[in-house]
Protein backbone atom coordinates (compact mmCIF):
# COMPACT_ATOMS: atom_id res chain seq x y z
CA UNK A 1 0.00 0.00 0.00
CA UNK A 2 1.76 3.16 -1.19
CA UNK A 3 1.24 6.59 0.34
CA UNK A 4 -0.66 8.93 -1.95
CA UNK A 5 -0.84 12.69 -1.56
CA UNK A 6 -4.57 12.54 -2.27
CA UNK A 7 -7.11 15.32 -2.75
CA UNK A 8 -7.94 15.42 0.97
CA UNK A 9 -4.34 16.17 1.99
CA UNK A 10 -4.14 18.78 -0.77
CA UNK A 11 -7.47 20.14 0.45
CA UNK A 12 -6.03 20.58 3.97
CA UNK A 13 -3.26 22.75 2.55
CA UNK A 14 -5.79 24.77 0.53
CA UNK A 15 -8.06 25.21 3.58
CA UNK A 16 -5.16 26.42 5.74
CA UNK A 17 -3.85 28.68 2.96
CA UNK A 18 -7.30 30.17 2.39
CA UNK A 19 -7.63 30.83 6.12
CA UNK A 20 -4.40 32.86 6.04
CA UNK A 21 -5.38 34.75 2.88
CA UNK A 22 -9.06 35.34 3.63
CA UNK A 23 -9.90 34.54 7.26
CA UNK A 24 -12.87 36.84 7.86
CA UNK A 25 -15.67 34.58 6.46
CA UNK A 26 -14.67 31.62 8.65
CA UNK A 27 -13.73 33.58 11.79
CA UNK A 28 -16.11 34.21 14.65
CA UNK A 29 -18.79 36.61 13.43
CA UNK A 30 -18.00 35.96 9.75
CA UNK A 31 -20.71 35.59 7.14
CA UNK A 32 -20.31 31.78 7.11
CA UNK A 33 -21.57 31.84 10.73
CA UNK A 34 -19.05 29.21 11.91
CA UNK A 35 -20.74 28.92 15.31
CA UNK A 36 -23.70 27.29 13.49
CA UNK A 37 -21.91 25.82 10.46
CA UNK A 38 -19.39 23.91 12.60
CA UNK A 39 -22.02 22.20 14.74
CA UNK A 40 -24.10 21.28 11.70
CA UNK A 41 -20.97 19.82 10.09
CA UNK A 42 -20.11 17.84 13.24
CA UNK A 43 -23.64 16.40 13.35
CA UNK A 44 -23.40 15.40 9.67
CA UNK A 45 -20.03 13.68 10.14
CA UNK A 46 -21.21 11.56 13.06
CA UNK A 47 -24.57 10.77 11.48
CA UNK A 48 -22.69 9.38 8.49
CA UNK A 49 -20.35 7.49 10.85
CA UNK A 50 -23.36 5.96 12.60
CA UNK A 51 -24.91 5.06 9.26
CA UNK A 52 -21.76 3.17 8.27
CA UNK A 53 -21.15 1.48 11.64
CA UNK A 54 -21.75 -2.26 11.38
CA UNK A 55 -22.33 -4.04 14.69
CA UNK A 56 -21.93 -7.39 12.88
CA UNK A 57 -18.33 -6.46 12.12
CA UNK A 58 -17.79 -5.82 15.83
CA UNK A 59 -19.14 -9.28 16.67
CA UNK A 60 -16.83 -10.99 14.16
CA UNK A 61 -13.67 -9.59 15.74
CA UNK A 62 -14.62 -9.77 19.41
CA UNK A 63 -12.80 -12.93 20.56
CA UNK A 64 -9.11 -11.93 20.62
CA UNK A 65 -9.07 -10.17 24.01
CA UNK A 66 -5.25 -9.84 24.20
CA UNK A 67 -5.27 -7.87 20.95
CA UNK A 68 -8.12 -5.66 22.14
CA UNK A 69 -6.40 -4.97 25.45
CA UNK A 70 -3.13 -3.97 23.78
CA UNK A 71 -4.75 -1.72 21.16
CA UNK A 72 -7.07 0.12 23.56
CA UNK A 73 -4.29 0.49 26.15
CA UNK A 74 -1.99 1.91 23.49
CA UNK A 75 -4.67 4.33 22.26
CA UNK A 76 -6.02 5.59 25.57
CA UNK A 77 -3.24 4.95 28.11
CA UNK A 78 0.23 4.70 26.54
CA UNK A 79 -0.38 7.58 24.12
CA UNK A 80 -1.72 10.00 26.80
CA UNK A 81 1.14 9.10 29.16
CA UNK A 82 3.61 9.90 26.38
CA UNK A 83 1.77 13.17 25.77
CA UNK A 84 1.98 14.02 29.46
CA UNK A 85 5.71 13.26 29.41
CA UNK A 86 6.12 15.52 26.36
CA UNK A 87 4.42 18.37 28.22
CA UNK A 88 6.78 17.89 31.18
CA UNK A 89 9.85 17.85 28.94
CA UNK A 90 8.84 20.91 26.89
CA UNK A 91 7.30 23.01 29.66
CA UNK A 92 9.98 25.67 29.42
CA UNK A 93 9.98 26.36 25.69
CA UNK A 94 6.89 24.99 23.89
CA UNK A 95 3.75 27.16 23.88
CA UNK A 96 0.89 26.01 26.11
CA UNK A 97 -1.50 25.87 23.16
CA UNK A 98 0.79 23.56 21.21
CA UNK A 99 1.27 21.39 24.30
CA UNK A 100 -2.53 21.12 24.54
CA UNK A 101 -2.56 20.15 20.86
CA UNK A 102 -0.04 17.35 21.42
CA UNK A 103 -1.95 15.98 24.38
CA UNK A 104 -5.19 16.23 22.42
CA UNK A 105 -3.58 14.19 19.63
CA UNK A 106 -2.55 11.58 22.20
CA UNK A 107 -6.06 11.42 23.73
CA UNK A 108 -7.86 10.84 20.41
CA UNK A 109 -9.30 7.48 19.31
CA UNK A 110 -7.76 5.38 16.55
CA UNK A 111 -8.77 5.67 12.93
CA UNK A 112 -11.18 3.23 11.29
CA UNK A 113 -10.58 3.32 7.54
CA UNK A 114 -6.78 3.59 7.41
CA UNK A 115 -6.18 1.12 10.28
CA UNK A 116 -8.29 -1.50 8.53
CA UNK A 117 -6.90 -0.72 5.07
CA UNK A 118 -3.30 -1.04 6.26
CA UNK A 119 -4.09 -4.28 8.11
CA UNK A 120 -5.64 -5.68 4.91
CA UNK A 121 -2.60 -4.61 2.87
CA UNK A 122 -0.20 -6.24 5.38
CA UNK A 123 -2.32 -9.43 5.55
CA UNK A 124 -3.09 -9.05 9.24
CA UNK A 125 -6.10 -9.92 11.39
CA UNK A 126 -8.77 -7.82 9.66
CA UNK A 127 -11.77 -8.68 11.95
CA UNK A 128 -9.68 -7.66 15.00
CA UNK A 129 -8.70 -4.40 13.27
CA UNK A 130 -12.34 -3.60 12.40
CA UNK A 131 -13.46 -4.42 15.95
CA UNK A 132 -10.82 -2.33 17.68
CA UNK A 133 -10.91 0.66 15.34
CA UNK A 134 -14.68 0.88 15.72
CA UNK A 135 -14.59 0.28 19.48
CA UNK A 136 -11.92 2.96 19.81
CA UNK A 137 -14.17 5.52 18.10
CA UNK A 138 -16.97 4.76 20.55
CA UNK A 139 -14.72 4.82 23.64
CA UNK A 140 -13.15 8.08 22.47
CA UNK A 141 -16.47 9.91 22.81
CA UNK A 142 -16.08 9.47 26.59
CA UNK A 143 -12.34 9.14 27.27
CA UNK A 144 -10.99 11.91 25.01
CA UNK A 145 -12.87 14.76 26.76
CA UNK A 146 -12.13 13.19 30.18
CA UNK A 147 -8.40 13.12 29.42
CA UNK A 148 -8.58 16.76 28.23
CA UNK A 149 -10.47 17.79 31.36
CA UNK A 150 -7.73 16.17 33.46
CA UNK A 151 -4.77 17.74 31.65
CA UNK A 152 -6.32 21.20 31.37
CA UNK A 153 -7.39 21.13 35.02
CA UNK A 154 -3.92 19.91 36.00
CA UNK A 155 -2.35 22.89 34.22
CA UNK A 156 -4.69 25.34 35.95
CA UNK A 157 -6.75 26.16 32.85
CA UNK A 158 -10.51 26.50 33.13
CA UNK A 159 -12.45 23.63 31.58
CA UNK A 160 -16.23 23.52 31.92
CA UNK A 161 -16.92 19.78 31.74
CA UNK A 162 -20.71 20.05 31.95
CA UNK A 163 -21.32 22.17 28.81
CA UNK A 164 -18.76 20.09 26.86
CA UNK A 165 -20.56 16.85 27.77
CA UNK A 166 -23.92 18.36 26.75
CA UNK A 167 -22.45 19.47 23.41
CA UNK A 168 -20.88 16.03 22.84
CA UNK A 169 -24.21 14.33 23.56
CA UNK A 170 -26.20 16.71 21.38
CA UNK A 171 -23.94 17.12 18.36
CA UNK A 172 -21.94 13.88 18.40
CA UNK A 173 -23.63 11.02 20.27
CA UNK A 174 -27.20 11.81 19.17
CA UNK A 175 -26.32 12.00 15.43
CA UNK A 176 -24.29 8.78 15.80
CA UNK A 177 -27.31 7.02 17.33
CA UNK A 178 -29.65 8.43 14.68
CA UNK A 179 -27.30 7.11 12.00
CA UNK A 180 -27.47 3.66 13.62
CA UNK A 181 -31.26 3.81 13.81
CA UNK A 182 -31.40 4.78 10.14
CA UNK A 183 -29.35 1.77 9.01
CA UNK A 184 -32.40 -0.48 8.32
CA UNK A 185 -33.70 2.19 5.92
CA UNK A 186 -30.49 3.68 4.54
CA UNK A 187 -27.85 1.00 5.19
CA UNK A 188 -28.01 -0.52 1.69
CA UNK A 189 -27.90 2.94 0.13
CA UNK A 190 -24.90 3.85 2.29
CA UNK A 191 -23.11 0.65 1.21
CA UNK A 192 -23.65 1.47 -2.47
CA UNK A 193 -22.54 5.08 -2.03
CA UNK A 194 -19.66 4.60 0.38
CA UNK A 195 -17.23 6.65 -1.74
CA UNK A 196 -19.67 9.57 -2.02
CA UNK A 197 -20.30 9.52 1.72
CA UNK A 198 -16.55 9.59 2.34
CA UNK A 199 -16.23 12.63 0.05
CA UNK A 200 -19.01 14.44 1.96
CA UNK A 201 -17.35 13.52 5.25
CA UNK A 202 -13.94 14.80 4.17
CA UNK A 203 -15.30 18.01 2.62
CA UNK A 204 -17.02 18.77 5.91
CA UNK A 205 -13.75 18.22 7.79
CA UNK A 206 -12.01 20.66 5.42
CA UNK A 207 -14.64 23.30 6.22
CA UNK A 208 -13.94 22.76 9.93
CA UNK A 209 -10.18 23.08 9.30
CA UNK A 210 -10.77 26.36 7.47
CA UNK A 211 -12.89 27.87 10.26
CA UNK A 212 -10.42 26.68 12.92
CA UNK A 213 -7.47 28.39 11.28
CA UNK A 214 -9.50 31.49 10.31
CA UNK A 215 -10.09 32.37 13.96
CA UNK A 216 -6.41 31.75 14.79
CA UNK A 217 -5.26 34.04 11.98
CA UNK A 218 -7.82 36.72 12.85
CA UNK A 219 -6.63 36.75 16.49
CA UNK A 220 -2.94 36.95 15.53
CA UNK A 221 -1.97 33.58 17.02
CA UNK A 222 0.46 32.68 14.23
CA UNK A 223 2.24 36.03 14.19
CA UNK A 224 2.80 35.58 17.94
CA UNK A 225 4.52 32.18 17.67
CA UNK A 226 6.13 32.27 14.21
CA UNK A 227 7.15 29.35 12.00
CA UNK A 228 9.00 27.56 14.82
CA UNK A 229 5.73 25.86 15.81
CA UNK A 230 5.72 23.94 12.51
CA UNK A 231 9.20 22.55 13.18
CA UNK A 232 8.28 21.68 16.77
CA UNK A 233 5.15 19.90 15.57
CA UNK A 234 6.94 17.87 12.90
CA UNK A 235 9.65 16.74 15.33
CA UNK A 236 7.18 16.02 18.14
CA UNK A 237 4.78 13.97 16.01
CA UNK A 238 7.67 12.01 14.51
CA UNK A 239 9.02 11.12 17.96
CA UNK A 240 5.55 10.15 19.22
CA UNK A 241 4.87 7.90 16.23
CA UNK A 242 8.22 6.15 16.54
CA UNK A 243 7.84 5.56 20.29
CA UNK A 244 4.32 4.14 19.98
CA UNK A 245 5.35 1.96 17.04
CA UNK A 246 8.24 0.46 19.03
CA UNK A 247 6.12 0.01 22.17
CA UNK A 248 3.21 -1.71 20.40
CA UNK A 249 5.57 -4.03 18.52
CA UNK A 250 7.49 -4.87 21.68
CA UNK A 251 4.36 -5.50 23.77
CA UNK A 252 2.78 -7.63 21.04
CA UNK A 253 5.87 -9.87 21.13
CA UNK A 254 5.77 -10.05 24.94
CA UNK A 255 2.12 -11.12 24.80
CA UNK A 256 3.01 -13.87 22.31
CA UNK A 257 0.58 -12.65 19.65
CA UNK A 258 0.52 -14.21 16.20
CA UNK A 259 1.92 -12.26 13.27
CA UNK A 260 -1.60 -11.42 12.08
CA UNK A 261 -2.55 -10.10 15.52
CA UNK A 262 0.68 -8.11 15.82
CA UNK A 263 -0.04 -6.42 12.50
CA UNK A 264 -3.52 -5.38 13.65
CA UNK A 265 -2.13 -4.22 17.01
CA UNK A 266 0.58 -2.05 15.49
CA UNK A 267 -1.67 -0.38 12.93
CA UNK A 268 -4.66 0.21 15.20
CA UNK A 269 -2.57 1.09 18.26
CA UNK A 270 -0.41 3.69 16.50
CA UNK A 271 -3.14 5.55 14.58
CA UNK A 272 -5.06 8.66 15.56
CA UNK A 273 -8.31 9.81 13.98
CA UNK A 274 -8.38 13.18 12.27
CA UNK A 275 -11.97 12.49 11.21
CA UNK A 276 -13.02 12.43 14.88
CA UNK A 277 -10.35 14.85 16.08
CA UNK A 278 -11.27 17.95 14.10
CA UNK A 279 -15.01 18.01 14.88
CA UNK A 280 -14.51 16.93 18.50
CA UNK A 281 -11.99 19.76 19.01
CA UNK A 282 -14.65 22.31 18.12
CA UNK A 283 -16.85 20.95 20.90
CA UNK A 284 -14.09 20.57 23.51
CA UNK A 285 -12.21 23.83 22.92
CA UNK A 286 -15.19 25.91 21.74
CA UNK A 287 -14.30 29.40 20.56
CA UNK A 288 -10.65 29.19 21.63
CA UNK A 289 -8.82 31.43 19.12
CA UNK A 290 -5.80 29.09 19.27
CA UNK A 291 -7.82 26.15 17.91
CA UNK A 292 -5.82 26.13 14.66
CA UNK A 293 -2.61 25.75 16.66
CA UNK A 294 -4.16 23.03 18.84
CA UNK A 295 -5.08 21.06 15.69
CA UNK A 296 -1.58 21.29 14.19
CA UNK A 297 -0.26 18.02 15.73
CA UNK A 298 -3.13 15.87 14.40
CA UNK A 299 -2.87 17.55 10.98
CA UNK A 300 0.83 16.67 10.78
CA UNK A 301 0.40 13.24 12.36
CA UNK A 302 -2.33 12.25 9.86
CA UNK A 303 -0.16 12.18 6.69
CA UNK A 304 2.81 10.86 8.70
CA UNK A 305 0.90 7.79 9.90
CA UNK A 306 -0.37 7.10 6.37
CA UNK A 307 3.08 7.42 4.77
CA UNK A 308 4.92 5.35 7.38
CA UNK A 309 2.06 2.86 7.63
CA UNK A 310 2.10 2.27 3.89
CA UNK A 311 5.82 1.43 3.96
CA UNK A 312 5.40 -0.90 6.96
CA UNK A 313 2.38 -2.64 5.36
CA UNK A 314 4.36 -3.33 2.17
CA UNK A 315 7.25 -4.74 4.19
CA UNK A 316 4.97 -7.10 6.13
CA UNK A 317 3.05 -8.18 3.03
CA UNK A 318 6.26 -9.02 1.15
CA UNK A 319 7.66 -10.93 4.12
CA UNK A 320 4.48 -12.99 4.51
CA UNK A 321 4.47 -13.75 0.78
CA UNK A 322 8.10 -14.87 1.01
CA UNK A 323 7.33 -17.09 4.03
CA UNK A 324 4.50 -18.79 2.14
CA UNK A 325 6.71 -19.50 -0.89
CA UNK A 326 9.39 -21.18 1.25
Amino acid sequence: MKFKFDWFLKGMLVAVGLAFLWPSPGAHGGFLHPELLNKAGIALIFFLNGLGLSLLALRDGALRWQVHLLIQASTFLIFPLLGWGLIKLTGGWMSVDLQDGFFYLCALPSTVSSSVALTVAARGNVPAAVFNATLSSLIGVVLTPLWMAWILGHSGAEFAVGPVIVDLLLWLVLPLMLGQLARPLLGDWAGRNRSRIQIADRLTILVLVYTSFSDSVQQGIWSRYGSIVLLETIVGTGVLFLLVLLLTRGLSHLLGLTTEDRIASVFCGSKKSMASGVPMAHLIFGANPALGLILMPIMIYHPLQLAAGGVIAQHWAHRKAADKSN
